[in-house]
């Protein structure tokens, strides 16, 4: 089983790069704001 520590890690890079290939601006700022909540998770873990 993947820690939470990997699946959030591993969900901010493939939101981060689905927001790179995003084609409308739109698509873009929704993967930027997921690929930031995964880190903010992250952030929690590590606290």
């Amino acid at each position: 089983m993947v820690s939470d520590h990997l699946y959030y890690q591993r969900r901010a890079m493939q939101e981060q790069v689905a927001a790179r290939n995003a084609l409308t601006d739109e698509a873009r700022e929704r993967r930027l704001a997921l690929a930031q909540m995964f880190r903010e998770k992250l952030a929690a873990l590590n606290a």
